[in-house]
């Protein structure tokens, strides 16, 4: 096939050795099927910005810092240079997410380079060593399910354990590669410590995971996991093999009825000294 253009500086460079076809393209990026010697890969081309549909939502870059102030400045300010170093760093949220996330053992793709806005990594391949579905494209039985979506929710936890959420997780950036589940598409992974909207991202992601696998296994509707797993994270007690079961219940402090009447009573006395002084004063 014709090379693509944003892919001819990886070829000179020896960092592919060809381009076999285009596996996909989507919101934010194409994906290729290339050859790095005698392995198969796939490079991911991120698309501009302008040609995009996904935006970079205050809520994802919320927190995301870049260690040169001058870019800082620049990517404040808005000018072409500063949305050129934003793009940059969007891109780069993914790569950093991957590296951080395969360290941690989670199920993404092996990342192997990052180039001119071009990652390139492992391609997730199907028992038959073809590119693997996403998960909306497959069907499962009830017991499959169940297996699935306890498989995920524990690379849910494994990930905010490395302190990352994913907030962008559905059956449609998960592959079910040869060995299960494989979660893909991080650019908007968030910093589960720096970020306000994490906790409401992380309960999303759970949330879809619910719903896709409660269409085959009813009983997972019923589940609270986004709960169960956020409060063992904020007391401290979140870790990579904990038991979870699903179900949640929020406790409330008991509530100090007297105090409460003591404090109705004195705002009561304060507001009746008031007018009384006002009377006095007229």
């Amino acid at each position: 096939m014709k090379i693509p253009k944003r892919l001819e500086p990886l070829l000179e460079d020896g960092l592919i050795d060809g381009v076999v076809r285009q596996l996909m393209s989507g919101k934010e990026a194409m994906v290729f099927v290339v050859r790095c010697g005698d392995d198969i890969r796939c490079a991911k081309v991120y698309k501009e910005a302008n040609k995009r549909s996904f935006r970079q939502a205050v809520d994802y870059t919320e927190n995301r810092k870049t260690k040169n102030s001058r870019q800082a400045r620049a990517m404040a300010k808005g000018s072409k240079y500063g949305r050129q170093m934003q793009e940059a760093a969007w891109q780069s949220a993914e790569v950093d997410a991957l590296y951080r996330l395969a360290a941690a053992g989670v199920r993404v793709p092996t990342p192997y380079n990052f180039f001119e806005g071009v990652l390139l990594m492992e391609l997730v391949a199907d028992a038959e060593g073809n590119a693997a579905p996403r998960l909306n494209d497959v069907s499962f039985s009830e017991d499959e399910a169940l297996a699935h979506h306890r498989t995920l929710i524990r690379e849910v936890v494994r990930m905010l354990c490395a302190g990352v959420v994913h907030g962008d997780l559905s059956e449609f950036n998960i592959l079910f590669g040869a060995d299960g589940p494989v979660i893909i598409d991080l650019p908007q992974a968030v910093d589960a410590a720096g970020n306000n909207h994490a906790q409401a991202m992380l309960a999303r992601d759970v949330n879809n995971l619910r719903a896709y696998f409660g269409q085959f296994a009813p009983a997972l509707l019923a589940t609270r996991y986004a709960e169960e797993i956020w409060a063992l994270y904020e007391h401290g007690k979140l870790l990579p093999e904990v038991e979870l079961t699903g179900l949640y219940e929020c406790t409330l402090p008991e509530v100090d009825l007297e105090g409460v009447m003591r404090e109705i009573d004195d705002a009561r006395e304060e507001e009746a000294a008031r007018l009384l002084r006002l009377q006095e004063a007229g």
